[in-house]
């Protein structure tokens, strides 16, 4: 059993020995879990890996297949679901909050209480709220209870900063123990203390807070990697030994076949890990060197005022983000600057030669009655033009890990991340030197983020960016547009981070924004890149494919009577023997260059 170290207290808590099957998929196997008093673990993993699956096993809302469950009787849980809806309700929110407590809890200062700090009307219809204030309404009726155990599942999905921090706050004095599913670093980084890795259906566990994991997870990942690529190359060297020799002396030589066929098991039987999305966005000629010049723009409506006032001037390779509470008007900026909507007060000159790419968080562009196949060739055929080159949709595709089954299902099947991602794939398919994200990073996993994060860094356009996702801003932000609830907006040198520091009170709070010039990531690379790294792991694959066409193709030329029987057929096979060892040799080739270039950058990691 794939048991959790440092479990001899007696917890709140445990899974021990838990599986679960999803039809013939393992979800995950022989799974052990001990949750203790004051706990704050993490869980984290690829999407549809099944962190939101265990979560809900954790809560007592489904039975495992295998393994067994124990927590204490009177444990008060409280589950905080990523897919909770109102469901019709037309509940007030104080009632739908507060219909979770028992009737001695009822008496209503709890709950005013913590709708004041989340700054909910207790009187409004549930039913008559926006997706963002739902989202604060399901947090508060996950927290009124005061459980002593709080599960959260991707609780800052949706959430403006203000209230992510704010739920920071409020856990670093909660004296429960919390278990929390999320993408959001930043977050991770403050509330965790324990991290639980789902990975390939194995829970590996850290002692140490999420800033540990992304080192150790890379340890663990490269271990395995190393034990592959060694079992690889001997296998590489007994196939050529097994080209040049072994039919000749076939009787001598059984034992060493035999173990160059053990090692082909091993690793057919080997479990690898899911493949990361390859994102390329194509790029549109360049653009003039001013993309976007804003001067004193205002924006009201409903008679409220979004933003008034507001200059700016964006030059090419400029990464500007848009931060601000929910309804403050992020989304609406983002569309006056790229020309989507007009201002009511001010001008927005737009700069030459510019073709917008436009990410609409509401995935109002997706037909959900399409299929993904529809999607993506929307005009029939069954090839995407991706930077200049035809790519098949089904390839196209898998490179933002959907399954060739999936070609031809509904988009409304799909989950949230899923559907994310397919918005990507078809945005990304099209050339643009302006990008115009509004909140791309919902629902993505980390690995997904940290390869957007990359093709964006790569990406030699503008790009405009809304998101609440402070870590990603951090990462991809030349300047940030912080929008506050007075209308104001204020422009500050690099990310979200960044601006914290000029506006806390030992900084000057009206700093003048400085440009700084563009020119891709200044780090020094220590690892493959994406691209160089999924092709170091194919490449094995086709070795050991042209391998069998090799071995098949001698044996036919072998046979004596081949050519007698069928001369045309004969040589056209002589000419296929020598067109697969040419392709093998330049595989070959490419792998051992592959696998240099990528022990070097370890060895510059390592120094």
């Amino acid at each position: 059993m794939v048991e959790e170290p440092g479990a001899e207290q007696m917890p709140l808590l445990s899974l021990n020995s838990i599986s679960l099957y999803i039809g013939r998929q393992t979800l995950f196997y022989d799974v052990g879990l001990h949750i203790q008093e004051k706990d704050r673990l993490c869980i984290v993993g690829r999407n549809a890996s099944g962190k939101s699956t265990l979560l809900r096993l954790v809560a007592g809302q489904i039975e495992p297949d295998d393994g067994v469950r124990t927590c204490r009787s009177d444990l008060r849980i409280s589950l905080l679901d990523q897919g909770a809806n109102a469901g019709g309700s037309n509940l007030q929110v104080f009632d739908y909050v507060s219909e979770v407590l028992t009737d001695v809890e009822k008496d209503g200062h709890r709950t005013k209480a913590l709708l004041a700090q989340l700054e909910l009307e207790a009187s409004r219809s549930i039913n008559t709220l926006s997706g963002g204030e739902f989202r604060r309404v399901a947090l508060a009726r996950a927290l009124v209870s005061e459980p002593e155990l709080l599960l959260l599942d991707e609780p800052t999905n949706h959430l403006d900063v203000i209230t992510i921090e704010w739920l920071e706050s409020y856990l670093a004095g909660f004296t429960g123990a919390v278990v929390v599913v999320s993408h959001d670093r930043t977050f991770l980084n403050k509330v965790s203390r324990r991290v639980a890795w789902l990975n390939n259906g194995l829970l590996k566990f850290l002692d140490a807070d999420f800033t540990n994991f992304e080192s150790w997870s890379e340890q663990i990942e490269g271990a395995e990697i190393q034990v592959n690529r060694r079992r690889d190359k001997k296998i590489l060297a007994e196939e050529r030994w097994l080209h040049r020799g072994v039919t000749a002396r076939r009787k001598r030589n059984q034992g060493r076949l035999r173990k160059l066929h053990a090692l082909r098991a091993e690793r057919r039987n080997t479990k690898v890990g899911a493949e990361k999305p390859l994102i390329e966005v194509g790029a549109a000629p360049g653009s003039g060197d001013l993309v976007i010049e804003a001067a004193h723009v205002t924006k009201q409506f409903n008679g409220k005022v979004l933003f008034r006032d507001m200059s700016t001037r964006i030059m090419r390779g400029d990464r500007v983000a848009i931060v601000g509470p929910n309804a403050v008007g992020k989304t609406s900026l983002l569309r006056v600057l790229i020309g989507d909507l007009l201002p009511d007060e001010g001008s927005v000159q737009m700069g030459t030669h510019l073709e917008t790419i436009y990410f609409d968080q509401r995935r109002k562009s997706l037909d959900h009655n399409q299929t993904l196949w529809q999607t993506i060739c929307p005009n029939g055929g069954d090839m995407v033009n991706v930077q200049g080159r035809l790519q098949h949709v089904t390839g196209y595709l898998r490179k933002f890990l959907f399954d060739d089954r999936q070609m031809k299902s509904p988009v409304t099947s799909l989950s949230g991340g899923e559907k994310n991602r397919l918005l990507l794939a078809r945005l990304f398919s099209h050339s643009g030197n302006l990008l115009a994200l509004d909140e791309p990073t919902n629902d993505l996993d980390v690995d997904t983020l940290d390869v957007l994060q990359e093709a964006l860094s790569e990406f030699d356009g503008t790009i405009l960016l809304v998101s609440h996702d402070r870590d990603f801003i951090d990462r991809v932000a030349t300047s940030t547009i912080i929008l506050e609830k007075s209308g104001t907006a204020t422009e500050y040198v690099g990310g979200y981070s960044d601006s914290l520091l000029v506006k806390s009170p030992n900084t000057n709070t009206k700093v003048k924004k400085t440009r700084r010039k563009v020119s891709g990531t200044s780090s020094v690379r220590t690892s493959l890149g994406y691209k160089d790294q999924r092709e170091l792991e194919s490449l094995p694959k086709k070795i050991n494919e042209l391998s069998k066409t090799l071995t098949r193709l001698e044996e036919k030329l072998a046979d004596s009577r081949y050519y007698t029987d069928d001369p045309a057929a004969f040589e056209k096979a002589t000419r296929d023997l020598l067109e697969a060892q040419a392709r093998l040799l330049e595989k070959e080739t490419r792998w051992l260059q592959l696998e240099e270039k990528n022990e070097k950058l370890q060895t510059k990691r390592s120094n």
